[in-house]
């Protein structure tokens, strides 16, 4: 028999007090879920739903898209050659899409986040989740996409689901990670096997989908966000002809500088460290099947940005973040070298190589950052001719 949660049966001493791990048989998953955004990574999470045993609807724009789901199961306009979980259901009707909905997952563009979640507001019931799985900061507000789906949906319980993930392999069935992200309320603290989180955790995850559960939106978005950026720098260096070293190095300081915001903004140092922050950014940093690294590679190889992706008018999250970051850094007064140096290149025409070498001789920092020591770099004392950086 097993012991009901709370009392004292259910915790066990081994040294220190811990928890028995909660059945998941216990838990409820959402029978029916909404994927807003038939593109390549909400086609993903639909068939990842799909497979998890859910009843699925996926909305999208593209007439064509909707009657290749549909008639064929694949998407070959976004995951060509992938062949999509059997019986999901495509549709260009929003009200038919969110029909009968047990929750939501909104996978679209980050600046089309606000528009959608004001378009179904109407259409979904006061406790029905919405999960955002678009990374970003908006323009102007400085908000996290939580926090505007949260404003705009009213009381609703609203997550994210967040991590280190491309759309074809997850589509594919290769083994995936990602966490499962939503404000805990104080009756969720009681009761977390009610929770939203728990909840959509358990009925998104297959043999192949691991899912994690967290209370930290703001340290899961910081660090979706973040990445983008300090994936543009990787590839900025790689096609300027650096190697393993330099990606290293953008990648620790840049989760560094992940940690100081995700903290400034009430989110945890530790969560930064996990699937949505280390995870995401070192898969983002290391292949060029990311668009924010290959857009790096592509502009540090010399080629114009009107040229890059052969001239086709792909969206590449971390350019508009690199405004987007910096901008509420600014604002909550913390400082990061690396995103600013992306910004300076990519949208105040600073020169590559110049803008990365005044970031290597920047003055020189302790860590851990208790120690508090900050040095002058020596290409401070005396003025020196400009050098070219050189792999």
């Amino acid at each position: 028999m097993r012991p009901t949660p709370g009392k004292p049966e259910d915790f066990v001493l081994n040294g220190t007090a811990e928890p028995k791990l909660p059945q998941s048989d216990r838990v409820r998953p959402y029978a029916s879920i909404a994927v807003l955004g038939a593109g390549a990574w909400g086609s993903a999470l639909a068939t990842v739903a799909r497979r998890a045993g859910r009843e699925v609807r996926l909305w999208g724009r593209d007439a064509a898209v909707i009657d290749d789901i549909n008639t064929n199961n694949r998407n070959e306009a976004y995951l060509p050659g992938i062949a999509l979980a059997p019986g999901i259901r495509a549709t260009s009707d929003l009200a038919e899409a969110l029909d009968g909905a047990e929750a939501v997952l909104l996978v679209t563009p980050s600046r089309t986040v606000r528009q959608l979640c004001a378009a179904i507001a109407p259409l979904i019931g006061p406790g029905v989740p919405v999960a955002v799985c678009a990374k970003g900061i908006e323009e102007g507000t400085g908000y996290l996409m939580g926090h505007i789906a949260a404003e705009v949906l009213g009381r609703r319980p609203v997550g994210v689901i967040s991590g280190p993930t491309f759309a074809d392999e997850t589509a594919r069935g290769h083994l995936t990670a990602a966490t499962v992200a939503f404000n805990f309320t104080y009756p969720d603290r009681l009761s977390p096997l009610e929770s939203a989180a728990a909840r959509l955790a358990v009925s998104m995850s297959t043999d192949s989908f691991r899912t994690y559960i967290s209370d930290d939106l703001v340290g899961v978005e910081v660090g979706g966000a973040v990445k983008n950026v300090i994936a543009i720098a990787c590839g900025m260096m790689t096609g300027a002809g650096f190697a393993e070293n330099t990606r290293a190095a953008l990648i620790t300081r840049g989760m560094d500088e992940m940690k100081r915001l995700a903290e400034a903004l009430g989110g945890q140092r530790e969560t930064v460290t996990g699937l949505s922050g280390a995870g995401d950014l070192t898969l983002t940093c290391s292949s060029e099947s990311s668009r924010n690294m290959s857009l790096g590679v592509q502009l540090g190889a010399g080629i114009p940005r009107a040229q890059c992706f052969d001239g086709k008018p792909v969206v590449v999250e971390g350019e508009f973040n690199a405004v987007t970051v910096t901008d509420l850094a600014r604002r909550v007064r913390v400082s990061m070298p690396i995103c600013e140096a992306v910004r300076e290149v990519l949208h105040h025409g600073g020169d590559l190589n110049a803008t990365f070498r005044k970031l290597w001789s920047s003055p020189i920092q302790s860590e851990p950052r208790a120690m508090d020591i900050l040095l002058d770099h020596p290409s401070s004392w005396a003025p020196l001719p400009a050098q070219e950086i050189k792999p």
